[in-house]
C-alpha cells in the first residue's frame, strides 16, 4: 500500500536543509516510504514537485545524475524505473556526493573565465595602494592557514581584493551570484569545509604575479587553483562512488 503523499511530504520537511544536497535524500526516503522495488516505476515529475517541494529542474538534476550512476532508467514512454536496489543506509551518501560533485564542478566551470579575466585585468590596472592591499591580504592568508586555523574568509578577503581592483564592480557581483547560487554546496562541499585547501600555498606566488605585473603568470596560477579544486572534487567523488 502507497504511504500517504501528505505524510511522506511532512516526514521530508521535518529533516530537509532546503539545500541542494537534500534532493537525493528526499527522493530516497519517497522511495523507501512507497516500498518501490527493482523494476517499480517512480512518480512522474510534476508529481515529484508537488510532493517534495523542490523545483522541476532540480528533480531532474538529480534523476539524470541517478540515471549516469545506473540506479534509474529514463524513458519518455516508460517513465523512470529503479534499476538497482538503494535505500537511505546504503547509497543515499554516494548518491549526495555525485550530485554535489557534478554542481560544483558546473559551478567551477563558469567561475573559472571569470576569475582568470578579473586576474588579467587587476594585474594591469591595480594601483600601488590595490597592490599593497593584495599584498597584506595574501600574507594574510598564508598566516591564518600556517597556523591551521580557518582560511576561508581571508580567502574570501584576498579574492575581494583582486576584484575591487579591476575597478569593475561586476565582477565581484556574479562571482559572488554564482556561489551564492550553490551556497550549501560552496561553504561545506562534501560536508569538509576545507575542500581545496592545497591551493592555499599558491596564493602568495599569485599576490607576487599581480603585484609584478606579470599577467600570464598571475592567470596561469589563477587557472591552476580552479584546476586543483576541481580534481579534487572528482577524486572525492570517485572515492565514495556507489
Amino acid at each position: 500500500m502507497s504511504a500517504d503523499p501528505k505524510k511522506v511530504h511532512a516526514d521530508i520537511d521535518a529533516d530537509r536543509e532546503d539545500g541542494p544536497r537534500d534532493v537525493p535524500r528526499a527522493l530516497i526516503r519517497l522511495i523507501e516510504d512507497e516500498g518501490l522495488q527493482v523494476g517499480d516505476r517512480l512518480p512522474p515529475e510534476l508529481e515529484l514537485v508537488r510532493r517534495l517541494g523542490f523545483g522541476r529542474s532540480t528533480i531532474r538534476e538529480t534523476l539524470k545524475t541517478w540515471e549516469s550512476m545506473g540506479v534509474v532508467s529514463r524513458n519518455k514512454g516508460a517513465g523512470t524505473r529503479l534499476i538497482s536496489e538503494i535505500s537511505r543506509n546504503t547509497l543515499r551518501v554516494a548518491l549526495t556526493i555525485k550530485h554535489e560533485a557534478e554542481s560544483l564542478l558546473r559551478m567551477q566551470q563558469v567561475r573559472r573565465p571569470l576569475e582568470i579575466e578579473a586576474v588579467r585585468i587587476a594585474t594591469r590596472l591595480a594601483t600601488p595602494e590595490q597592490r599593497r592591499i593584495i599584498s597584506a591580504r595574501a600574507a594574510e592568508l598564508m598566516a591564518i592557514y600556517e597556523v591551521g586555523e580557518d582560511w576561508r574568509p581571508a580567502d574570501s578577503r584576498f579574492h575581494n581584493a583582486i576584484h575591487e581592483a579591476t575597478g569593475n564592480p561586476l565582477f565581484k557581483q556574479f562571482i559572488e551570484q554564482i556561489q551564492k547560487a550553490f551556497h550549501d554546496i560552496y561553504e561545506t562541499p562534501f560536508g569538509t569545509p576545507h575542500l581545496g585547501q592545497e591551493t592555499i600555498p599558491l596564493h602568495r606566488p599569485l599576490a607576487d604575479a599581480i603585484i609584478a605585473g606579470d599577467e600570464d603568470r598571475a592567470a596561469e596560477l589563477t587557472a591552476t587553483i580552479i584546476d586543483m579544486v576541481c580534481t579534487a572534487t572528482q577524486n572525492f567523488s570517485e572515492e565514495h562512488d556507489g
